[in-house]
């Protein structure tokens, strides 16, 4: 659904960059759809000028992809893109998660524990959108607390394209329970204080996540389904 809420003009191109990337990750836009430039700019009631400026940015970000004399259309993961992107996002993943604990003050602690529980509740119910969405602010603010503005911006910039897989892999036969097993693991490390143990911890837990991915892909394909990423 296309949110109505009136625009404002001042910086006008980025407050629509920032209403299509929502609509990106929450694939409102799907995967491969193209942008309906004059639909969009109708429903916003804005011209069509801010709506290019922000494809050029979404463009710079590589969320959407251009085609010439055609317009844009969302960016799409391939499999080979997953299965390079999900290793390198363990790697910075586990150094937020180092450094996090690091840093973390009892304040940061209890506020990590509020959010595991809310995966918990969600776990329970079988709610993967819910489970989905608590599980990115975890992780973001893993990464917030690391307060390294150097592996912000690189995890950051790649948790952008991991957003588009959309949490694919909890979609897996048990992946739901696995993954609260593995973070419940993940917040005894950090309650504990243990640095090294909870890298590891959240660095394998980014690799069972593409190893979900992978599963699921494979069922698909013997069944014939169609896929993405």
């Amino acid at each position: 659904m296309v949110d109505p809420t009136p625009l404002r003009p001042a910086s006008l191109h980025e407050e629509v960059a920032t209403r299509l990337r929502q609509m990106i990750f929450d694939r409102v836009l799907a995967p491969g759809q193209w942008i309906d430039e004059l639909a969009l700019a109708g429903d916003w009631q804005i011209s069509r000028t801010p709506l290019r400026e922000a494809l050029k940015v979404l463009a710079a970000e590589g969320l959407v992809t251009p085609v010439p004399r055609q317009g844009c259309k969302v960016a799409e993961m391939s499999e080979e893109d997953a299965d390079e992107l999900l290793p390198v996002m363990a790697l910075l993943e586990g150094r937020c998660a180092y450094e996090a604990v690091r840093k973390a003050s009892d304040a940061d602690i209890r506020r990590l524990k509020q959010l595991h529980d809310r995966l918990e509740k969600h776990a329970a119910a079988h709610d993967i959108d819910g489970y989905y969405r608590a599980n990115h602010e975890f992780h973001s603010t893993v990464q917030a607390l690391a307060r390294n503005r150097w592996l912000d911006r690189a995890t950051g910039d790649l948790r952008r394209f991991v957003r588009l897989l959309r949490g694919r892999q909890l979609n897996w036969p048990g992946r739901i329970e696995a993954s609260i097993n593995e973070h419940r693991v993940l917040i005894d490390a950090i309650v504990q204080r243990d640095a090294a143990r909870a890298e590891r911890v959240m660095h394998d837990h980014l690799m069972a996540q593409l190893a979900a991915l992978k599963a699921l892909r494979a069922a698909e394909k013997s069944q014939g389904a169609p896929h993405a990423g």
